[in-house]
């Protein structure tokens, strides 16, 4: 992402793409910048804790608005929730520990976007490529130690 686009605000960005400036959408976007890797049920928690009663549906067609505009970015740790972070264009991956479920963004892999490029593209242009590593973060390894 360019460093115009990050300087703008959330409202600047919704009218970017053409999109209205609405208070559950602002709230999305507060709470996922906050704090990336939710689901969905834990941004409409947070959300309805900062702003008061938005329903589920104005929540999820939020999410679901925001990441089609390529505001937000959503990936799925296989065995888990869809999970939300802002869209930054850098094609980071996650690290994701089996025992707690914590996600940390990386760096993708050879620094380059899209890195992990298919040998056989089969005539499509890769543009992302998802890549995510499993592992035990350091604390649940060390109450594993513990044990």
């Amino acid at each position: 992402m360019t460093t115009a686009v990050q300087a703008l605000s959330w409202a600047e960005r919704l009218r970017a793409v053409g999109l209205r400036v609405t208070q559950s959408r602002l709230a999305v976007l507060d709470v996922v910048d906050a704090d990336p890797h939710l689901s969905a049920e834990q941004v409409a928690e947070r959300v309805r804790t900062g702003i008061g009663a938005v329903s589920t549906q104005a929540i999820y067609d939020a999410l679901n608005t925001l990441t089609e505009h390529r505001i937000l970015r959503r990936f799925e740790p296989a065995g888990s929730a869809m999970k939300f972070e802002v869209a930054t264009g850098d094609n980071h991956h996650h690290l994701v520990c089996r025992t707690c479920g914590s996600v940390h963004d990386v760096p993708c892999a050879v620094g380059a976007m899209p890195c992990a490029v298919p040998e056989d593209t089969h005539g499509f242009l890769v543009e992302e490529a998802e890549v995510t590593y499993w592992g035990t973060c350091p604390t649940c390894a060390q109450a594993r130690s513990t044990t």
